[in-house]
């Protein structure tokens, strides 16, 4: 499973948490932003961040790329803005912008370590592995505990297949945060993999533990099918209702998702007990 946030934490930028509106209905929350003058801007660059991170934040793309374009136009030798605008970028798809921008902020500061975890992502999202792999390293070098940054090099070696440096990516990753539940439900799909399917039950049982998510609740549906035929069918209408995206062969895929995993998914889909589940999940899903 991939995380991917694209956070600016060294702007250390507080934000009100509304959750309970949907973007579409906080437009009514966002202040009217009045350009001010050139030297007040060039005196306070942190508040024009500020804004144009908000605006990011609720949903108001166009409106906060324009306003991190404005704070670089004033405030060029700033890396922070360049990572700003590069968020920016990323958030209203630009990708080559967002790699550009990234560069310039590296120019400028070479030991942001968020610069390079953010370009990884993007090479990543491209598929250009060997580049998101390189940009990993850099950044890990400069910030060898971040944790989301090692998930991301143990899902890199995941991919390539290497399973016992992924593992030891991961149990690195718990070392450092025990609840890292995702660390933990991709050890369970490495150990489903290689043919170890009661550590693979283990390590999902564990991750549901720490967070009910659909992708631990279908894989351990899927590891116990033949021994608890029951159990998998409950867990496996959860995961259907927490997510019906995992209804998806090629949505699971996304998630590293094995052969092997993805067989014994196949096998369980076509049990009676799940084809209604089955047929609003591929309704809902997205």
């Amino acid at each position: 499973m991939f995380k991917k946030r694209f956070l600016l934490k060294f702007l250390s930028i507080q934000l009100i948490g509304i959750n309970i509106f949907h973007i579409s209905n906080l437009k009514a929350f966002i202040p009217y932003y009045s350009l001010p003058s050139k030297n007040f801007l060039k005196n306070n660059g942190s508040e024009l961040a500020k804004n144009a991170y908000q605006l990011l934040y609720f949903g108001q793309l166009k409106e906060g790329l324009a306003l991190a374009k404005l704070a670089v136009s004033l405030n060029p030798v700033d890396e922070k803005l360049w990572a700003l605008l590069a968020e920016a970028q990323l958030n209203n798809k630009l990708i080559e912008e967002a790699l550009y921008s990234i560069k310039k902020g590296k120019l400028l500061n070479p030991s942001i370590s968020e610069l390079y975890f953010a370009e990884s992502s993007i090479y990543l999202n491209q598929k250009e592995i060997q580049k998101a792999k390189k940009s990993l390293k850099q950044g890990l070098e400069l910030q060898p505990t971040n944790t989301n940054a090692l998930f991301q090099f143990g899902n890199i070696l995941l991919i390539e297949k290497k399973y016992q440096k992924a593992l030891y990516q991961y149990n690195k990753i718990i070392n450092l945060k025990s609840n890292f539940w995702q660390a933990i439900n991709n050890k369970g799909l490495i150990h489903f993999e290689l043919n170890e399917i009661l550590l693979a039950i283990d390590n999902f049982k564990k991750a549901i533990k720490i967070e009910k998510n659909a992708e631990p609740l279908l894989a351990l549906a899927a590891a116990l099918q033949e021994t608890n035929k029951k159990e998998s069918i409950l867990l496996a209408k959860q995961a259907l209702q927490e997510n019906p995206n995992y209804v998806s062969f090629d949505y699971r895929e996304e998630q590293l998702w094995g052969k092997k995993l993805q067989e014994a998914t196949k096998k369980l889909f076509k049990l009676k007990e799940l084809q209604e589940d089955i047929s609003n999940a591929n309704f809902y899903k997205i």
